[in-house]
């Protein structure tokens, strides 16, 4: 018996190390090895990346879900994501965050596809035409409904954050089918230890964001420790690892 709960131990150091250590070690020695991570805040590059046409010049409806690294010594861990929506024929584009300043819950603060502390978004949801059409106005009205929007609500660790926002809209249009990265730290933050994944297609085991357990057929399986993610995407086969995120095929719907 001591035997087996000394294997078991060491098993489960050794997958600790491998999963969630060995990965966060090896990133932050690449996040710091770069030339081009911003050092403070006014300095930082918060100008368009020119992902996205002129509203005019793109008549259909269109819905855009975008992940960028976070700052400084931050980006080894996370990314914020963000929510852009167009009506069809509509002669602009709007914008929903979630900042910690303020009133969290912004609109139209930034260009729409603008780059966040300097780094680059990342597309996790470009949808288009009817679609889109058809969601535009469910994730419109699921923006009004985030619970954490009063002023001194928002949490950087483990949430509720940016990335607590997009998930809690994504619920709202489960057949989008979209899954937030894993360095989407506090996408898996709730009050309700036991829910439906956003897509619904599985469930989700949460203390509060600080650990937890995650399996659905979009989502994939995760494993959540102290915000950190690591798992597998059987659908659209991919590894998931804290700091260095998705390694693998895009996940559906980004392209």
């Amino acid at each position: 018996m001591l035997l087996a709960l000394a294997w078991l131990a060491r098993t489960l150091v050794l997958a600790l190390v491998l999963l969630f250590l060995l990965p966060l070690v090896t990133h932050a020695l690449w996040w710091w090895s770069r030339d081009d991570v911003a050092p403070d805040w006014a300095t930082a590059d918060w100008s368009s990346a020119r992902l996205l046409p002129a509203a005019a010049a793109a008549p259909e409806a269109m819905v855009r879900i975008y992940a960028a690294r976070v700052g400084r010594w931050r980006g080894i861990f996370a990314h914020h994501t963000w929510i852009i929506v167009k009506e069809a024929g509509a002669a602009r584009y709007t914008r929903y965050d979630v900042v910690g300043w303020g009133m969290p819950v912004r609109t139209d603060a930034y260009a729409a596809d603008a780059r966040w502390f300097g780094n680059p978004p990342q597309v996790v949801l470009a949808l288009d035409g009817e679609a889109a059409a058809r969601a535009v106005p469910r994730l419109r009205a699921a923006t009004a409904t985030y619970p954490y929007r009063k002023a001194g609500s928002y949490s950087a660790w483990p949430g509720p954050n940016s990335n607590t926002f997009v998930a809690h809209v994504l619920r709202a249009v489960p057949e989008l089918a979209v899954a937030l990265p894993p360095t989407a730290l506090g996408k898996d933050f709730s009050e309700s230890p036991i829910a439906w994944t956003p897509s619904r297609t599985g469930v989700q085991l949460t203390a509060r964001g600080y650990a937890g357990l995650t399996l659905g057929w979009v989502e994939g399986i995760e494993i959540n420790l102290l915000g950190a993610v690591a798992g597998l995407d059987l659908r659209r086969p991919a590894l998931k690892l804290p700091g260095w995120g998705r390694i693998g095929m895009d996940p559906a719907g980004a392209t």
